[in-house]
């Protein structure tokens, strides 16, 4: 594999987004709604980080951006090493 854009891309996305939502199930297990006044399931809403819903939705993106990057760094160099 030349390329690993396409393999870190949806692996890393998919088990990012899920150890996000993790994330998320145990903050509010842990703290209910918090300081959170609206849980904010609707429509733009869902994305708006003053909302419990919101910052829920932005921490799954975040881990997945980053296990996209982590991914990506990790295939990229194995790759390096095979060619070599």
């Amino acid at each position: 594999m030349k390329n690993p854009f396409i393999l870190a891309l949806i692996s890393g996305v998919l088990t990012g987004m899920g150890n996000g939502s993790v994330f998320g199930a145990a903050l509010m297990c842990f703290l209910g709604r918090g300081k959170f006044e609206d849980w904010g399931g609707w429509y733009g809403d869902a994305y708006n980080p003053a909302t419990f819903t919101g910052f829920i939705d932005w921490a799954m993106i975040v881990f997945g951006v980053a296990f996209f990057i982590i991914l990506y760094v990790a295939v990229k160099r194995h790759n390096e090493l095979e060619a070599s």
